[in-house]
């Protein structure tokens, strides 16, 4: 049985898995799980995962869940090159730093900033108040001023001169903001040249594959309107502001 991956590439985690798999060479078989259509809470995928999240790697009977979980599994059964995920106790110390601080930073603030201009006008039929809005943006951007000063400094990468997988996974949730229209690159020099050697090490044809989704948000309210998820959605977001 080839190695599963199920994925929905509007999620920065599950593309991070999915190019970090298609640029090894790693076979596997793309399983979509269709997030907007609510395939998570389907009885078939929760007996794959009870978490409903995704991604979600299945290895013949063996299970795994979270995207850095999946990732770090890939690089050590594969055999990636070293620079993935060093051997050097450094600089894989290094890679595990920048992994264990983005989720409730880098992941947490632009995830914020795609819901409240993406998803919540749609869901809701009205825009987020704007000292929401404020508060999200001032919040993503502390965090892309703390990536730039703690963990890339004056580096071409983040562990140094190689890309690795904390960079991997830093550029999907950079980019998330970016398919709701921010320019979280405007008046930033190094994010930016740090962001393009990044997509140059995976490859643009690669990049704009697995970021092709994203960049079109637009098509999602026809999505909800077809699938019904608006209703179930909308108790949801409801909740975020009473």
């Amino acid at each position: 049985m080839p190695l599963e991956l199920f994925l929905d590439l509007h999620s920065q985690p599950c593309r991070s898995v999915f190019m970090f798999a298609k640029k090894n060479n790693i076979p596997f078989e793309f399983k979509k799980i269709d997030l907007a259509a609510g395939q998570q809470y389907g009885e078939e995928f929760g007996k794959i995962s009870v978490l409903r999240k995704v991604p979600v790697m299945r290895d013949g009977e063996f299970i795994l869940t979270e995207s850095i979980a999946i990732l770090n599994y890939l690089a050590e059964k594969f055999r990636t090159p070293d620079h993935w995920y060093p051997a050097d106790l450094q600089k894989r110390a290094c890679v595990n730093e920048y992994l264990a601080w983005q989720h409730s930073a880098m992941r947490a603030h632009g995830s914020k900033v795609f819901w409240f201009r993406a998803m919540v006008p749609l869901i809701t039929g009205a825009e987020v108040p704007k000292e929401k809005m404020d508060s999200a943006m001032e919040d993503l951007n502390a965090s892309l001023k703390l990536f730039e000063e703690k963990f890339l400094q004056d580096r071409s990468f983040i562990i140094g001169d190689q890309i690795s997988l904390a960079d991997l996974v830093a550029l999907v949730e950079v980019m998330q903001p970016v398919g709701t229209g921010v320019d979280v690159f405007k008046d930033r020099p190094k994010l930016t040249a740090w962001s393009d050697r990044v997509k140059k090490e995976m490859g643009i044809a690669l990049f704009d594959e697995a970021h092709d989704v994203i960049m079109n948000v637009h098509h999602l309210p026809q999505t909800f309107q077809e699938n019904g998820m608006l209703e179930f959605l909308k108790p949801r977001i409801q909740k975020m502001f009473n």
